[in-house]
This record gives C-alpha cells, structure tokens and sequence, in this order.
C-alpha cells in the first residue's frame, strides 16, 4: 500500500470510528511503562491517533506532542483532549518527515504497519528526530500473535535499529484492541470483544 492509500486507509478507519485500535484509554503497556521514569520530555507521540497517550502524558506533566498523518484522528484528538479538559498538543504530520528534536518517542503500533523500504525511512527519519542519546520507545505486535493487525517478529526489530542505535531492552508485553468485523471470524470471537495480543516492547537509544 502506497502512502496515499495508506492515509486514507487510516483516515477512513478514524472517520468511521471502526479502528480496532482505539480502546478509548491508553495502551497499559504504555501506562506501565511510565511508571518506569524512564521517558523523558521533550516527547513525539508518533502516530498518536485519538490522542490518548498525548492526553495522559501531559496530564502527567510531560512536555509532550502528538502526531498523525490522519486529519480525523487528529480532529479527534484535539475534541478529546477538550473534553478532558488538557491542554494537549496535535498536528497532522508525516512519520517520513518528521519536524522538531525530542529527547523521547513513542511508538505504540506505527512501526508494524510498514514494509521493509517504508520501514528504512521511519527509522531514519526517527533518528533524525531524537537527540543523540534520546530514546525511541517502541512497542508493536508481535508474530507469535493471532493475526489482529500487522505483526513483525525479533529479528526485524534487531535488524531495523542494527546501524546508528543501540537496542537496550526488548521484552515481551501485550497490546490491547477491540476486535472489529474483519478480524472476528480469524479470531473467533464477537466483533467488540476487548483482546490482549502479544507484542513487543522495546527501547532503543539513538547513537
């Protein structure tokens, strides 16, 4: 799928409001992993669809922005960082070209949805973005799962960050989603059933 194809994909799933991804509340892969201390402000929240991790972060009092490349998320967002009443930070952007310098990004399921050429361009593009010593969090689905989404296995994440990073951590944690109308019958369950599914977590320093 081409960039083009790719947004409006997205696009539409946020304009329909049929993403499997969007469980209303953080990722608690996420949440725990803030409670570690080991994220750091000034923080990109890439690929942040409906904001929810921006909202929390900045509740936290993280200097923090959100970024996607999908207008209605991003319209989504900014409606629900109004309604829970935080002065969170949105802007339609491309993971390709990112603008700004952080000291953290994170990553909850944007890397998993690239091939292999689209995935080369983010991890550049990414450490362009991060200080020198800045730290991309990164957490994606796992090829052990049962199909729910776009998985990737050990080896693609060790291969993607081999040149210009140092990979600190990858262990093994769960992403939460709701199951929609096309993965119900691969899975086996009703559509709107709450699924943990593996995934990766990882931390990776930028050289």
């Amino acid at each position: 799928m081409n960039t083009g194809g790719m947004r409006q994909h997205f696009d539409t799933a946020y304009e329909t409001h049929t993403a499997p991804w969007v469980i209303g509340e953080p990722q608690p892969a996420v949440l725990a992993l803030e409670r570690t201390g080991v994220l750091r402000s000034r923080m990109l929240d890439i690929g942040c669809g409906l904001g929810e991790h921006t909202i929390a972060l900045t509740r936290l009092g993280y200097d923090v922005r959100g970024v996607d490349f999908a207008p209605h998320a991003i319209e989504q967002a900014r409606a629900n960082a109004a309604a829970h009443g935080v002065d969170a930070r949105f802007d339609i952007g491309d993971a390709f070209t990112l603008d700004g310098v952080y000291d953290t990004i994170l990553d909850s399921a944007l890397f998993h949805i690239f091939d292999d050429a689209d995935r080369t361009r983010y991890v550049d593009s990414v450490h362009r973005a991060l200080v020198p010593g800045g730290y991309l969090h990164l957490l994606a689905l796992s090829d052990t799962g049962r199909g729910f989404g776009p998985q990737v296995g050990e080896e693609v994440i060790r291969t993607a960050f081999a040149v210009g990073w140092e990979l600190e951590s990858l262990t093994t944690t769960t992403y939460r989603g709701v199951v929609g109308e096309a993965h119900a019958p691969l899975l086996g369950l009703p559509a709107g059933t709450v699924v943990d599914e593996p995934a990766w977590l990882a931390r990776v320093r930028r050289i």
